[in-house]
């Protein structure tokens, strides 16, 4: 067993000049992957430790950052991008002995996350954000950004892995989802509608967030307006639709998915609406008729994506995801798909 994230703490702040006794340490966050810290004072930091085993080549997120953040200080010099904090030595990222790199943020004050969307106004703000971001950024060179997760949002390859983790799945665990896995191979249809997209040419090739749950985003606690972006790590190449798409998988229902009564989720379509709006406050300029119409699709699509990855996870023995209890990814993708089903019905109905 290694290191607890906790008792590593004071060894990583002190190469930023910190110490850990003018702190208080408490974990934020309700996230699947990193480690997430605030260090309470008068000045107060986040300090965040990279899931090394997710991002397998972590220098690439700071060359991701470094280049979006000189290109917006130098054209959109009023707009908040997040940043992280170099150390004494001018590094973006402090490893520890276990190889993890761990990144220091500053905290703003008078601000606040949110993990489920509540009213229309935080659906049309939280959008907006997400798509200012990428509309500041369209005219960058996105050669000059890499992936952080090669495929992270190709639904081709996140089939073929479901299908690779059902033809390696023991027989106790294909049995336990066995109703999943047939909700998931009825809705195949999806990948190819992914592929011929894609083929066509239609969707243009720009720098999105590729993580957009309405907790990542600060809100302004004197406004209630978004603030800013957070949690860039998979800003990168990609097209609109995962951005649009993930939003509207995480926003319209009023349960999460870590939801296990699935009679629960239905389709907020005033939050959906709402959304859609705030997004194209400030991306519609910049879409063709084309992508337009890709919307409906692109909800169903990132469901349809999480669903196969949670449902691959659990086949898998629960690898990728942290789990609190035997059984949570199979309950995250039955919620997942309940939830595309919701979708489909809405998107034969308009």
């Amino acid at each position: 067993m290694g290191l607890s994230p906790e008792s590593l703490i004071p060894g990583i702040i002190s190469h930023y000049g910190l110490s850990a006794g003018n702190f208080s340490i408490e974990r934020l966050g309700s996230g699947h992957i990193h480690y997430t810290y605030k260090l309470n004072a008068k000045k107060s930091y986040v300090l965040q430790r990279v899931n090394k085993n997710v991002f397998k080549e972590p220098e690439v997120i700071a060359s991701n950052l470094r280049v979006a953040a000189d290109y917006l200080g130098k054209n959109f010099t009023d707009f908040l991008f997040l940043s992280a904090i170099e150390t004494l030595e001018g590094k973006e990222m402090v490893y520890d002995a276990e190889g993890f790199p761990w990144r220091l943020f500053p905290f703003f004050d008078n601000t606040f996350t949110v993990d489920k969307v509540s009213t229309k106004e935080e659906a049309f703000s939280a959008a907006a954000e997400f798509a200012r971001l990428s509309r500041y950024l369209k005219d960058v060179d996105t050669s000059r950004f890499s992936p952080t997760i090669p495929g992270f949002h190709d639904l081709s390859l996140r089939y073929r892995q479901f299908e690779t983790a059902l033809k390696n799945a023991t027989p106790e665990r294909i049995q336990r989802a066995q109703e999943a896995i047939a909700q998931a191979k009825a809705f195949s249809h999806l990948v190819t509608e992914y592929e011929t997209l894609i083929s066509s040419g239609s969707l243009k090739l720009r720098i999105t967030h590729n993580d957009t749950k309405i907790n990542n985003v600060l809100f302004n606690a004197n406004t209630g307006k978004a603030l800013c972006a957070i949690d860039l790590d998979t800003l990168m190449p990609g097209y609109f639709i995962y951005d649009i798409g993930d939003m509207i998988r995480t926003f319209v229902s009023p349960v999460d998915e870590e939801e296990k009564d699935v009679s629960k989720i239905t389709v907020r379509q005033d939050i959906y609406r709402a959304l859609v709006d705030g997004y194209l406050s400030q991306m519609n300029d910049c879409l063709t008729p084309e992508e337009k119409k890709a919307i409906p699709f692109s909800g169903m699509m990132m469901t349809y994506i999480m669903a196969l990855r949670m449902l691959a996870d659990f086949l898998n023995g629960d690898i990728y995801y942290h789990i609190k209890y035997e059984g949570q990814n199979l309950v995250r993708a039955t919620n997942q798909l309940r939830l595309l089903q919701e979708l489909k019905t809405v998107n034969g109905n308009q």
